[in-house]
């Protein structure tokens, strides 16, 4: 059994919530705008510690974008909070206008992403997200790896003034990213390998990990590459997994169809280097009911799903 397998898992909404209430201490712009999901965001400590600072819109998303676009533009710094398929979802109109086209410095947090809410089934949840907030201008996407990467990414968001879409898991994961800093637009390779490369985001990167360590018992060497910005995309890194590898995996815990591996598929089909590819996700279906973690092994997004497709790739 691996290191990771035994690992102590997190549940980076607790890693949020308390850099967020660290950050407000210091800086009394910081606000939280909510849709009735104190709970659920993790913003009960925030609430008690700041009750003047935080926002309950109610059940409202698209009031709630708007409200955090004009706090923005009056000088604070909004973190607007909730369930991400009812934020990006009913929300999509004023992220585009009112936050993107504005490029009003909101901080939009999509609490409990990809099928996270598990049993609740499909209108829960939330994998169409990547893809629709990507083809919007101006809108940077973030997704953390683990719980250091969740503090960063909220201190970064905190400070650069510019709109982003942070997605925040819920569905606890291990600690993988260590003392490597968050750079905003760039990817990191959290293990080095020649044959294959597996390109993760979010839930996926200690998976990809796990096979990785699994595949190296198979005498395939996998580059587990940590894309925690999807917009904008680190073209660099993936050009470089091309050149020097010689196959790319991609894994999401999002749908395929514009997402994370259509993004990486773009840039390796444009240019001079053009290596095989797998993207691993949700293809363009809606989820049966179960638990989270059988969904993830419903659609294939095991460590040993990872490992079979780039083991696969690396013999053909």
């Amino acid at each position: 059994m691996s290191a990771l397998v035994r690992a102590e898992t997190f549940d980076c909404r607790v890693a949020f919530a308390e850099e967020l209430i660290a950050l407000a201490r210091a800086d009394e712009r910081i606000v939280a705008v909510c849709n009735d999901s104190v709970g659920s965001s993790n913003l009960v400590g925030f609430q008690k510690e700041f009750p003047d600072r935080l926002i309950n819109v109610g059940i409202a998303e698209q009031d709630m974008v708007g409200v955090g676009a004009g706090l923005a533009l009056s000088g604070y710094v909004p973190f607007v909070c909730g369930a991400s398929p009812f934020l990006t979802g009913r929300a999509l109109e004023q992220i585009k206008a009112d936050v993107a086209y504005s490029q009003a410095p909101v901080v939009l947090c999509g609490m409990s992403p990809g099928m996270a809410y598990g049993e609740l089934g499909p209108t829960h949840h939330s994998i169409e997200d990547l893809s629709w907030l990507r083809a919007i201008a101006g809108l940077g996407i973030v997704v953390p790896a683990d719980p250091t990467e969740t503090r960063a990414a909220v201190r970064w968001a905190a400070a650069a003034a510019t709109p982003v879409f942070l997605r925040v898991g819920r569905f606890k994961v291990p600690a993988v990213t260590g003392e490597r800093p968050f750079t905003f637009g760039r990817a990191t390779a959290l293990r080095d390998g020649s044959d294959v490369t597996v390109v993760a985001t979010g839930t996926m990167v200690s998976r990809a990990l796990e096979a990785a360590e699994e595949a190296a018992d198979q005498g395939v060497s996998i580059r587990v590459l940590n894309v925690s910005t999807i917009a904008p995309l680190d073209e660099e890194a993936i050009l470089a997994a091309a050149r020097e590898t010689r196959a790319i995996v991609t894994a999401e815990e999002a749908t395929t169809t514009g997402g994370l591996g259509a993004a990486v598929a773009a840039v390796v089909i444009s240019s001079e280097t053009r290596v095989p590819m797998r993207m691993l996700g949700i293809h363009r279906e809606f989820a049966p009911t179960g638990s989270t973690a059988y969904l993830l092994e419903h659609f294939g997004l095991t460590a040993a799903d990872i490992r079979t497709a780039a083991v696969g790739l690396a013999h053909a």
